[in-house]
């Protein structure tokens, strides 16, 4: 990963609507259509998982702030540690990238998919010293500059 690829923030909070409104005021940014879904992800130990996420990104950027609530127990539960999560950088390999992270003694966290299906889109990997970045894949980067120009993610 590159530091200048670096491309948002996740904060976990336990209400989405409520944080748009504080940050809105706070950092005077403007916000992208809230996504509501049921997210399929992998989990080390337990395999395949839907979680309920409700999300957003500031429109603004180049680094952008991005609010998840997930529901209780999950990842994204803000209950426990509401606040900032990770970092999420684009690549052009989230596996391969993943992989050299894991080598270097980091964890795995979550992923789009499981490994041996090439982790998916995006994996959340924990540094030995806690950090959590997320690599996201270049591939999925136009979708999402659409939708933080006002259009569909």
């Amino acid at each position: 990963m590159r530091f200048e690829e670096l491309f948002h923030v996740g904060i976990r909070v336990p209400d989405l609507d409520a944080a748009m409104r504080n940050m809105t005021g706070a950092a005077a940014v403007s916000w992208s259509a809230v996504q509501h879904r049921r997210q399929q992800i992998w989990l080390p130990g337990s395999g395949v998982r839907v979680v309920d996420l409700r999300f957003t990104y500031s429109s603004e950027g180049p680094v952008h702030l991005e609010l998840l609530q997930g529901e209780p127990g999950s990842i994204w539960d803000a209950d426990d540690a509401p606040g900032p999560h990770h970092l999420g950088f684009w690549v052009d390999d989230v596996a391969r990238t993943t992989e050299e992270l894991l080598g270097q003694g980091w964890t795995l966290e979550l992923a789009g998919r499981a490994p041996e299906d090439g982790y998916g889109a995006f994996t959340d990997v924990r540094s030995p010293t806690g950090t959590i970045v997320e690599p996201v894949s270049t591939a999925v980067r136009p979708a999402f500059e659409r939708w933080w120009a006002g259009g569909d993610l």
